[in-house]
């Protein structure tokens, strides 16, 4: 039950990504920063799409994904296009990945250590579902407060 419920919220909020960077009215807006708005929803985008490729493709699918932290939030002016294809690849890798786990592999050791201490993969995966969660929301008041 617990992999069916992380399935279907991390459809839903990678649905909801796709969805938001769609929604922006001009392509340079998806990477305005501003003030007190240090982050770009089109580095927003890429952090997210790297840190899922990372932690459920790579460590868990075994994707063979090589994810580059600095440029998620170096790089710039990538088209609507490209990262709304490249969040579309994230739900396959995703969907993928969680089909082969079953409930026991939740309550086994993540491979790797990324939150300081050891922990399950299922606690891992909800630390993911929220992360995203959080970032899928600065993106949204990014898009309504700096697209205009």
């Amino acid at each position: 039950m617990v992999l069916d419920t992380l399935q279907a919220l991390f459809r839903r909020d990678l649905e909801r990504l796709r969805n938001e960077i769609d929604a922006y009215r001009s392509e340079e807006q998806i990477w305005a920063v501003d003030g007190q708005i240090p982050n770009s929803a089109g580095n927003l985008c890429l952090h997210l799409v790297g840190n899922l490729n990372t932690y459920i493709g790579a460590e868990l699918g075994k994707t063979g994904y090589v994810r580059d932290r600095p440029a998620e939030f170096a790089l710039k002016g990538i088209t609507k296009a490209v990262l709304i294809n490249q969040v579309e690849q994230t739900i396959a890798v995703v969907e993928q990945t969680l089909r082969q786990l079953d409930d026991q592999q939740l309550e086994q050791a993540y491979p790797i250590v990324v939150l300081n201490e050891p922990t399950t993969t299922g606690f891992l995966l909800i630390h993911l579902a929220t992360h995203l969660g959080y970032h899928l929301g600065q993106i949204n008041y990014h898009r309504r407060l700096l697209d205009q």
